[in-house]
């Protein structure tokens, strides 16, 4: 429920930074505290005085330099902000079990987390992340080399830097997002100030439309891809790792905050102090021979007639008092007026209106909050809010009005006694017709014609990191005479035992949502199966019946089931039979909700992790049928599980007896009883300890026992250090990305490629993002590849699939992608490992 002034407030030419600052601790995000410090509030009004700013360009969550981002916006007071290309949805993840879509909502706000630390902004374009790629050739054909351009060209007018700065170098071999990411880059920089590329006023609205030429394109260079003998004097320098009185950190300890944010990749990193040199490559525009900044004014200098600007800004500098803030509000007010005397068009008049207006609210220690009992309300229900003001160090300010979320207004003017709360209460009443609070990305359906582009309603929505939040009044407020206005979202707050107060935003939920059981149905050898869905009630009195929806000639029994729920939140699992028609292949279901006489047909799901925000994706409830030919020997499976492993549950899906095999159970457990154990991705990367049960699970596999171990990684930082098979082997980086790529076999007649399954091409089809990563790079003769694969130009690998006799069983290493083939419902995938599971 956005109000057109709020749209308005927050489409300002600083759509990345007004909302983040204004909106404060309520936004869905980790933005900043709303109530900054007076030392914050110090180096706030330092940086009114410049306006230089920095682009820096990379492909991923956690591509960009943290200590960089830092020192730019922290020591030299710019105006930085990253573009990363994608939200890492096509990465893995080492906190949860989420992959897809749901990692990539917290790899976005993992990435507001860091910005919220480093204090530089954070920009997207719509691709989508697809995996590990070869080339930038595969990546900008997937992505639209014409639409990715658009889009980098859009920040970069957006934006208006001064220096655009890459993380990679357009030079192979890497990886190849990180490669397309820095030609976009070069492309972009001369596109961008091109008046004939990209103009149409539709599609170009505003700063979009306008031409940018930033001065320097810059090459970050990463002294990890360098010789030892590599000459620093070749490039631009730059100390990064200086220290900061106000904040009592170095840049470096800044840094290593905001990148362990990145916790779902594992990067928790040590803080770093002292000499932190960062060096630098001219690429295009102006190339400095000295020093990155040679020849920039990064001041207001730049901008004529400023001169009494400039007076104003050193006049707060030099009076603020760090015990009394509220004492800098006259002369913040005369920086206001200053700015406002400004030309219109001036590129950094509106940001530093923002700023200086921000720093007005803090140094006024102006607290506003917006406070409903539920943290959900659905369309046409009755939401009580409460609004609070209160001005802690102001002595004249006034609340001058107050728009609720609805558009309803209390115009009534009221002075702000200082340490007097002022409270205003109101009935919201949500629409009918209100829309579900969901990721801004992820509102639309894929478009078939561009799968590897995020879509979204309009252009304005390109490269902003996510929506605000759904509920959001505007209080108008005066301070020395300036009329300021800001977003207050309305937000829950609760007390946590462990965490303390508790914030979230206020989100608009359907009456009820559908969870199915299960992404992907497999329907093995023709057979009926019960599939479960649960519903759950996001009101009081949650009443109708549900039904799943088929293609013609499937058959669900029965066609509806009813449900009743008598209070918010209160849940039941409801389950029908269904059976797929003869010789039929996959199919979409979608499970509906009739309540009140409409249909609903949305799922929920939501991301719970302490380094974040709640997060929730709320999308259609629908879900895949695939029929399948299985044929099983052996049900009785041990699982290890590994980091965002979700193959046990897979196999249960298709009738495998699955027991997780933790610490104890396979230090002391009978693992006789077990027909085979699987041990999941990267379980040994992530607890090394696993190592000691080597022993045993090796005389497991001699007395006839199947041990397969999935994908495991081996790296310079992070050296695999267990034996995993009764034979040497050693894990590479080996990986084959293109999943059509042709799966030859070694050898056709071997027992893995026909018992109990004949296998043939059509098992190697309809695979997703890879077929294979982290192959074994040597073996021990008694290992029998499986498979010759190869990518388009390249050497077959056989290192991906190896199967060992030991004793009377068999030990079996694979890199090949069971983890992404099984929960996506890939046939052939599922006869492979059953396969495997019978040796």
């Amino acid at each position: 429920m956005t109000t057109p002034r709020l749209a308005q407030l927050l489409s300002l030419s600083l759509p990345l930074t007004l909302p983040l600052a204004l909106l404060g601790a309520a936004w869905p995000g980790p933005a900043a505290a709303a109530q900054r410090s007076a030392a914050e509030i110090a180096a706030g009004i330092d940086r009114l005085a410049v306006v230089g700013r920095v682009l820096y360009v990379a492909a991923h969550p956690d591509d960009e330099n943290s200590r960089l981002l830092a020192w730019l916006v922290g020591a030299k007071g710019l105006r930085a902000g990253y573009l990363s290309l994608t939200r890492g949805d096509g990465g893995q993840n080492l906190i949860g079990s989420e992959q897809g879509d749901l990692l990539g909502i917290i790899r976005t706000y993992e990435l507001l987390a860091a910005r919220a630390v480093d204090g530089a902004e954070q920009l997207f374009t719509r691709a989508r992340d697809f995996g590990y790629s070869k080339s930038a050739e595969e990546s900008l054909r997937y992505w639209g080399h014409e639409a990715m351009l658009e889009d980098v060209v859009r920040a970069i007018r957006r934006f208006r830097p001064d220096i655009v700065i890459t993380r990679f170098t357009p030079r192979p071999p890497n990886h190849g997002h990180h490669t397309a990411s820095a030609m976009l880059a070069a492309e972009a920089f001369r596109a961008a100030a091109d008046p004939a590329r990209f103009r149409d006023p539709k599609r170009f609205p505003g700063a979009d439309g306008q031409p940018w030429q930033a001065d320097r394109l810059l090459y970050n260079v990463s002294t990890w891809r360098l010789p030892d003998d590599w000459d620093p004097s070749r490039y631009l320098q730059l100390d990064v790792g200086t220290y900061d009185a106000l904040t009592g950190r170095s840049w470096g300890e800044v840094a290593a905050a905001s990148r362990s944010q990145h916790k779902s990749q594992g990067f928790g990193v040590i803080g770093q102090r002292g000499p932190q040199p960062e060096y630098f490559e001219p690429l295009d525009g102006t190339k400095p021979k000295a020093d990155v900044f040679e020849g920039l004014n990064l001041g207001w200098g730049r901008y004529p007639g400023t001169a009494a600007l400039q007076a104003a800004i050193e006049a707060a500098r030099k009076g603020f008092d760090v015990r009394a803030p509220a004492r800098s509000l006259p002369a913040l007010a005369k920086v206001h007026a200053a700015l406002r005397a400004l030309p219109a068009a001036n590129p950094s008049r509106a940001e530093k209106l923002a700023e200086t207006e921000r720093l007005m609210l803090d140094c006024a220690g102006l607290h506003l909050e917006l406070l409903a009992e539920a943290a959900q309300v659905t369309p046409g229900g009755k939401l009580p809010l409460q609004a609070t003001v209160l001005s802690r160090a102001a002595p004249n300010a006034r609340l001058l009005g107050w728009t609720w979320p609805d558009g309803s207004r209390d115009a009534t003017a009221r002075a702000l006694k200082p340490h007097a709360p002022t409270t205003l209460k109101h009935t919201l009443v949500v629409p009918q017709d209100a829309a579900p609070s969901t990721p801004l990305w992820l509102r639309e359906d894929t478009d078939p014609a561009a799968p590897g582009l995020h879509q979204l309603a309009s252009p304005a929505e390109i490269g902003l990191p996510d929506a605000p939040p759904s509920l959001v009044a505007v209080a108008r407020v005066e301070l020395e005479g300036v009329a300021i206005e800001v977003p207050v979202p309305a937000q829950q707050v609760t007390a946590d035992p462990v965490r303390g107060e508790v914030r979230r935003a206020v989100e608009v939920a359907p009456a009820v949502t559908l969870q199915p059981a299960d992404d992907v149905v497999m329907l093995p050898n023709g057979a009926a199966r019960e599939v479960a869905v649960t519903v759950r009630a996001g009101r009081d009195a949650a009443a109708g019946s549900l039904r799943l929806e088929v293609p013609a000639g499937w058959r669900v029994t029965p066609e509806k089931a009813p449900f009743r729920l008598a209070k918010q939140g209160d849940e039941a699992v409801l389950r029908l039979k269904v059976q797929a028609p003869r010789g039929a292949g996959r199919a979409q279901g979608r499970w509906v909700a009739t309540i009140d006489g409409r249909d609903v047909s949305f799922r929920e799901d939501r991301m719970t992790y302490p380094h974040l925000p709640a997060l929730t994706l709320r999308r259609p409830a629908r879900v895949a049928l695939q029929p399948l030919e299985l044929a099983v020997r052996g049900r009785r499976i041990g699982y290890v599980p590994g980091p965002g492993d979700r193959v046990a549950e897979a196999l249960a899906g298709v009738g495998y007896q699955v027991e997780t095999l933790g610490d104890a159970a396979l230090g002391a457990a009978d693992l006789r009883r077990f027909d085979a154990i699987v041990v999941g991705v990267r379980a040994y990367n992530a607890d090394p300890g696993l190592g000691r049960h080597r022993a045993r699970l090796m005389r497991y596999v001699e007395q006839g026992g199947r041990l397969v171990v999935q994908y495991q990684t081996n790296s310079r930082l992070g050296p695999l250090t267990v034996e995993l098979g009764p034979y040497p082997l050693t894990i590479a980086r080996g990986r084959v990305t293109d999943e059509t790529a042709a799966m030859q076999p070694i050898d056709p007649k071997a027992k893995v490629l026909t018992t109990p399954n004949r296998l043939g091409e059509g098992d190697y089809a309809g695979w997703v993002q890879e077929r294979g990563l982290y192959f074994a790079e040597t073996w021990d003769a008694k290992y029998q590849p499986v498979f010759a694969i190869a990518d388009p130009g390249e050497k077959p690998q056989q290192g991906a699939l190896l199967v060992g006799q030991f004793g009377k069983g068999h030990f079996v290493y694979t890199g090949l992608a069971l983890f992404r083939q099984l929960p996506a419902g890939v046939p052939g995938a599922y006869r492979l490992l059953a396969n495997l599971l019978a040796l």
